[in-house]
């Protein structure tokens, strides 16, 4: 998938967190966003392909396209001749770092110097622009240039509910519990102030948040080595002075002082800043709503940063203004109030790329007007889609705020470079009301086609697979390949970027609208430290287009021509500069190269025509399929005979288009046309209404010659013939061939490739062919050569099954690869030298090319062991060439089920949750409870909604997983991740929107699974039998095969033994894993290739029902108790039981609890069960105003408990070891191990309640008294346990603590901290700041409290 569409060619300063959850194969190489050294960028950043390629289709001459304007102007216009090439002049040179020339912005502008954009307002849909960048502030006629600054996503939504009051000295207390100092010139007539607090690192990026760490960790080192010295600086001097003392006391300092200094160098190793809290305040001014920010912990300077020191800020819109955090990050950020001041948003941006796009559209740079954007005069609005707590992921939350905000700024363009693969084009909740707004609100929406290619069907949703939108390819001309991408010699002729995606899409629609310049140097934000910086993509393609588009409407505004998103699309891709004269290569460029000046001629001319567009629906007849947007033949049989199908023709009206006026009169005569009138036979005109039209297509590929062939059905207007085509049906032939052999192969030699060069290979894949090996070998050539290998099959209902490699030959060299495919589906094979690769070489690259099919078909490709012992039988075939059957099967995950503990819907403020329809969204969080006895790794899965973001009907699957502290240890969306969690209980809350409460009800009990990896040394290898009997009697093991082609051959797969069942799994889970069943054959073992066949296949086991235990009840009948002494038995625990949920809230209730106190001791006296129940109530009964007797009540009762027990005969029975089959003896030793704990357990709380009597401060001679009372029962206590463990330890500390030894009480509080049997306790870490602070380590003390907001924060975060 690809989120960004964009990529870089700057240093690892730049931003890292632009590709985060990009699985694309593409960006691990060079190209990478952010992460690349600028000298090795220059070639490999401009990740572009040539034009051309090789003829799609051997024999068939090209064949003209309709209303293709001639070819783009010539990119050498303002350069100097030179041999091999051409030579940049400076002027040039900065045209080319953004180009405008090649969408013919320079003639337009020379033509109409003030439609430069004025008037237009372009909604920019991505990371979050930066307000403070380069060239965003002003436009051409200086005007604000960014109206308004939104988060659509609230990562930077900061609760505020919480309201305080200002002390007599002017301070009020923020919510993170600093004392912050009000301004006194803030106005604020009702005194109230909502605070709330966020960590600041939750607002940047990856990239920033890493520059901040380093520089903090810098100061922070100097402050740590200084208390390091100091420390040993007093363990040098107490070792001199007692060298030779063997004093216990002076050996236990000497230690204290070891541990001081071991604390210190741990804490430097361990060191994980998560950075410092900032907190925000908001008022009403009485005229709108304020709000200052407080960022004293982000320099380290309590003199910078104080909230009193902020200039306030308002919503941006009202007064544009924004803030900078510190001068040490530099970035610059905007605050939005919601929900009368209860929620306020801290909008950051969460990638350069939104700035970078918004400097491509509208950047206006008065003082070097060539680095200008396409429009320097439109206006914009920034609508953050790019959640920063996902790394800058979209999420559905932000895409459909986001449209709320357009059309509520009435905006007239939207830029959208975001994007990733879908399950079905021209679907989805977000596609449904992207369309709403282009067809009622006439918003023009454009958007990046994708960064997938070069294969075909890898145009992306939304703006290569909807219909609505205009999606765009990525150009690259000469001139920017000489400048911008500093190439040493630029290519002859302009060309699409190697991997800019190409359609068709899979219901055949073209999927590329229009192309246009896909690279830029833009500005960026101020945190990146530059002022601009070069990326690469159909990101940049796309404002290149939507700026050029703008020019359009401000023209088109100015001159009073009617504004519709119909027209500019007609005009612009009606006189689009064609790029290439090979009609396939519309797939790759669509109709070609835009171009303003001849767009703006057409809107003149089409000025009075109705304001319509033409929606195609096709269906084949005699079939019942689904409605398609073009004709797509893609497969040996489709192409071996003439098929049929029916065009539905449906004018398409804005939603305010008068009955009367506009529908009734209309009427259009259409003359048809077909690019290649032998293979598409149509009519010759038909008449079109309001209401539609039907015609018949037929097409004969029967006779076509293998490979890629494109052909268009259009309409020409009888009256006015110089529109264009009026509609286009797309269709699309793929005619593969047929391999033969045993194995079935494919040969490809002696293949030449120039830089750009693509070759395309259709096969039509065997039936039984499960997965290829391929050999690739290169030679004749001098200076590395980069190569894309891409293949693509369609599968119904399924994202395109792709597979791609990049791969670098530094020498001439052979390299083996595998991969899976699905057998009896065309295969694309697409082999694409980079476009910048060997570009100063004028030798080609000779390369041999070698596919080998193999394949082993089962009769079961999914496989679920149901629990029970019996094994599955499997029959295996290969169908093509003998194979070697070696089965492997392994488990390594298991999957939990749940279903929500609670479910609450409620309606979502009006201020960003209202649709333009005027339907409020509705928001359903469903909150699930989940235990993990051990740390692991675990994911979330949401199978009705993971994997969707535009292909689904609701707009938000938003989680997080919490645990009782409120700490958030994970969140995420469409694609959950992996997340390392330690023991404990968690609480995960999923969050769902719509604005049909009737579909939120039926999910009010999704189901969700709680996926867990199992470690490596706990994978479970499954067995393989002969015999349906072999997992129970261990007879018949099946190890290996040849498969005979046509033979079948089966084998059972046995269940994991109970032995090897993961512990602590709950009934009803599933173990899931893989199987394959072949071997990779061609590759030798030297290969890094894994030797498994990469065809793997999904085998389950169901978790059986636990094993029934008899011992209990076999324990009950055996006892030597009486009937009646048992029920005796019975009566008495469950009183004392009784005790601990009696409520004791009034004083009636705790005089009866007295009573009944009282009335169980005289019953059952000394029974220690009873006395330690009687202690455990007291101990968490609500302590009294009265601190002291509450102390001393727990002594009492503590002491009680100590005196029932012969503690004599408990040491003597605990040195005992019982004979393991003595029952008897056993259940005694137990008994007795309970006894222990519970004298123990008074012990401690007595020691606890003896040192909280010494803090109260009595009197000298009571605190002395205390202090021996406390020495001699921390002494019994270690007699009996370790007082240093998890349960003790606290006691353990505070005796440390009251001798000095604080380096020994922070050595064993730590201790305790580290065990992660259970989760944070705050207490302890409170205590730890305590120590810390005692000692005087002020850095480590600061250290910590940071660390307790992330830990402790005082409530869980707004979704």
């Amino acid at each position: 998938m690809w989120h960004l569409r964009g990529r870089s060619s700057v240093t690892a300063a730049a931003a890292a967190a632009l590709h985060k959850p990009v699985a694309h194969l593409r960006l691990l190489l060079a190209v990478s966003a952010w992460s690349v050294p600028a000298a090795a960028s220059n070639v490999a950043a401009a990740s572009t392909t040539t034009r051309g390629g090789p003829s799609p289709s051997a024999g068939v001459a090209p064949r003209a396209m309709p209303s293709s304007s001639s070819s783009p102007p010539s990119a050498a216009e303002g350069t100097t001749a030179a041999a091999g090439g051409f030579r940049l002049t400076e002027p040039s040179f900065l045209e080319s770092l953004m180009p405008k020339k090649e969408i013919g912005v320079d003639r337009f502008l020379a033509a109409h110097p003030e439609y430069d954009g004025r008037g237009a307002l372009i909604a920019i849909f991505d990371s979050g622009v930066d307000p403070a960048a380069a060239g965003l502030q002003t436009t051409s006629d200086g005007k604000p240039k960014i109206l308004d600054v939104i988060d659509c996503t609230g990562s930077g939504d900061v609760d505020t509910s919480k309201v305080v009051k200002a002390d007599d000295d002017g301070s009020i207390v923020g919510a993170s519990g600093t004392h912050l100092i009000i301004n006194p010139s803030w106005k604020n007539p009702s005194q109230e102030w909502h605070v709330g607090c966020k960590l600041v690192y939750e607002l940047f990026t990856d990239t920033l948040t890493s520059r901040l760490k380093k520089e903090r960790k810098k100061k922070w080192d100097e402050h740590n080595q200084e208390a390091i010295s100091e420390a040993l600086k007093q363990l040098n001097e107490f070792e001199k002075k007692h060298s030779k003392s063997d004093d216990a006391k002076q050996k236990m300092a000497r230690e204290d002082l070891q541990n001081r200094l071991e604390y210190l160098r741990k804490q430097a190793e361990g060191y994980d800043d998560r950075g410092p809290v900032i907190d925000i305040v908001a008022w009403h001014d009485g005229d709108v709503w304020r709000v200052a920010v407080d960022t004293q912990g982000l320099e380290g300077n309590k003199n910078c940063g104080k909230l009193a020191d902020f200039v306030p800020l308002t919503n941006y819109r009202l007064e544009r203004k924004f803030g900078i955090f510190s001068k040490l990050d530099a970035c610059s950020f905007v605050a939005n109030i919601y929900d009368d001041g209860n929620l306020v948003s801290i909008v950051t941006d969460c990638s350069p790329h939104a700035t970078h796009v918004a400097g491509i559209a509208a950047a206006f740079h008065p003082d070097e007007p060539l680095l200008n954007g396409v429009a320097p005069g439109a206006q914009l609005i920034s609508c953050k889609i790019g959640d920063t707590r996902l790394g800058s992921m979209e999420t559905g939350t932000g895409l459909v705020r986001a449209l709320i905000a357009a059309v509520e700024h009435k905006c007239d363009l939207i830029n959208m470079s975001y994007g990733e693969p879908t399950l079905l084009p021209d679907y989805g909740r977000f596609i449904d009301l992207a369309s709403e707004v282009v067809d009622k609100h006439r918003i023009i929406f454009i958007s990046s086609a994708g960064n997938n290619g070069p294969a075909l069907n890898t145009v992306g949703a939304p703006g290569g697979t909807s219909s609505s939108i205009i999606g765009v390819g990525a150009y690259v001309s000469p001139a920017m390949a000489a400048g911008a991408h500093c190439v040493v010699q630029a290519p002859a002729e302009g060309m699409e970027y190697t991997w800019s995606s190409r359609g068709p899409t899979a219901d055949g629609d073209l999927g590329v609208s229009i192309s246009a310049p896909g690279g830029a140097v833009a500005p960026v934000p101020t945190w990146t430290l530059q002022s601009r910086m070069l990326m690469n993509g159909t990101s940049m393609s796309s404002p290149s287009a939507c700026g050029g588009v703008a020019l359009l409407v401000s023209a088109m505004k100015a001159e009073g021509i009617p504004l519709s998103p119909y027209t500019v699309r007609k005009a612009i891709e009606n006189t689009a500069a064609s790029i290439s004269d090979v009609p396939e290569e519309k797939l790759t460029t669509g109709h070609g190269l835009l171009q303003v000046d001849r767009a703006f001629e057409y809107a003149q001319q089409a000025k009075e025509l109705p304001l319509v567009s033409y929606r195609i629906s096709i269906n084949q007849v005699g079939k019942s399929t689904s409605k398609l947007r073009g004709i797509y033949l893609r497969g040996s049989n489709t192409c071996r005979q003439t098929s049929e199908w029916t065009v539905q023709l449906d004018p398409k009206f804005h939603e305010d288009a008068s009955n009367m006026e506009q529908l009734v009169p209309f009427e259009e005569c259409l003359q048809l046309h077909s690019t290649d009138s032998s293979v598409i036979k149509i009519p010759e005109y038909i008449m079109v209404t309001n209401n539609g039209r039907t015609f018949n297509i037929v097409v004969n590929p029967v006779n076509i010659s293998s490979g890629l062939h494109y052909y268009e059905v259009y309409g020409i207007d009888c009256k006015a013939p110089w529109r264009g085509p009026i509609f286009r049906v797309p269709i699309t032939v793929i005619k593969p061939i047929a391999l033969s052999g045993e194995p079935p192969a494919l040969t490809l030699s002696n293949l030449s490739f120039k830089s750009g060069h693509i070759e395309r290979r259709f096969i039509n894949v065997p039936i039984g062919a499960s997965w290829v090996e391929v050999t690739m070998r290169t030679s004749a050539f001098d200076t590395p050569r980069r190569f894309f290998l891409d293949t693509v099959q369609i599968c119904p209902l399924k994202r395109p099954i792709k597979w791609e490699a990049v791969v670098t030959f530094s020498s001439p060299s052979l390299k083996n690869f595998s991969f899976p495919v699905e057998g009896g589906l065309t295969l694309e094979l697409s082999i694409a030298q980079f476009w910048s690769s060997g570009i100063a070489s004028h030798e080609p690259t000779c390369v041999d090319f070698e596919i080998v099919f193999h394949g082993i078909s089962v009769d079961q490709k999914i496989i679920g062991l149901d629990g029970s012992e019996a094994p599955v039988r499997v029959v295996a075939r290969s169908l093509l060439a003998s194979e070697r059957l070696v089965p492997v099967a392994t488990l390594n995950k298991v999957k939990t089920p749940y279903r929500p503990v609670e479910s609450n819907l409620c309606s979502l403020p009006p201020s960003r949750d209202r649709l333009p329809s005027g339907k409020q969204i509705i928001a359903l969080t469903l909150t699930y409870k989940f235990k993990l006895e051990d740390g692991a790794e675990i994911k979330p899965r949401v199978p009705l909604l993971n994997n969707r973001i535009y292909d689904n009907k609701f707009e938000s699957q938003y989680y997080r997983i919490s645990d009782s502290n409120k700490c958030v240890y994970s969140s995420g969306d469409v694609y959950p991740n992996y997340v390392k969690l330690s023991k404990g209980e968690y609480t995960l809350q999923l969050y769902i929107r719509h604005d049909n409460v009737q579909l939120l009800e039926k999910l009010k009990q999704l189901v969700l699974f709680i996926e867990r990896k199992l470690e490596k040394k706990d994978f479970i290898q499954l067995s393989f039998y002969s015999e349906p009997d072999g997992p129970t009697v261990g007879n018949g093991t099946f190890k290996s095969s040849i498969l005979v082609p046509g033979e079948p051959e089966a084998f059972y797969v046995g269940p994991p033994s109970r032995e090897k069942l993961p512990k602590n799994v709950l009934p009803g889970s599933v173990l899931v894993g893989s199987i394959t069943y072949g071997a990779v054959s061609s590759f030798s073992k030297k290969d890094d290739q894994n030797q498994h066949a990469p065809a793997s296949y999904s085998i389950s086991y169901l978790i059986p029902p636990s094993k029934v235990d008899n011992d209990k009840e076999k324990g009950v009948s055996s006892g030597r108790k009486s009937i009646s002494e048992r029920l005796d038995d019975e009566v008495r625990d469950t009183k004392i039981k009784f005790l601990s949920g009696f409520n004791q809230e009034t004083e009636d209730d705790k005089s009866s609890w007295t009573a009944l106190v009282a009335s169980l001791k005289s019953e059952y006296p000394k029974y220690t069960p009873l006395l330690a129940k009687i202690l455990e109530c007291i101990v968490q009964k609500a302590t009294s105003d009265d601190k002291f007797s509450h102390q001393k009540e727990i002594i009492a009762a503590a002491d009680e408990v100590v005196d029932s027990i012969d503690k004599e005969d408990l040491a003597k029975s605990l040195s005992l070891k019982p004979d393991p089959e003595d029952e008897e003896a056993q259940k005694n030793k137990k008994k007795m191990e309970e006894t222990r704990d519970q004298l123990a357990d008074a012990l401690y709380q007595k020691g606890l309640a003896l040192a909280e009597i010494e803090s109260l401060k009595t009197d000298e001679s009571t605190e002395a008294s205390a202090k021996d009372v406390f020495e001699e029962n921390y002494k019994e206590l270690i007699k009996w346990v370790d007082a240093k463990t998890t349960k003790y330890g606290s006691l353990t500390v505070l005796r440390e603590r009251r001798c000095g030894r604080l380096g020994t009480a922070l050595k064993v509080l730590n201790d305790m901290i580290q065990d992660d049997s259970e989760q944070p306790k705050k207490r302890l870490y409170d205590l730890k700041i305590q120590l810390i602070e005692e000692i005087g380590w002020v850095h480590v003390s600061a250290y910590e409290k940071q660390w307790m907001h992330v830990r402790f924060p005082p409530s869980l975060p707004p979704f």
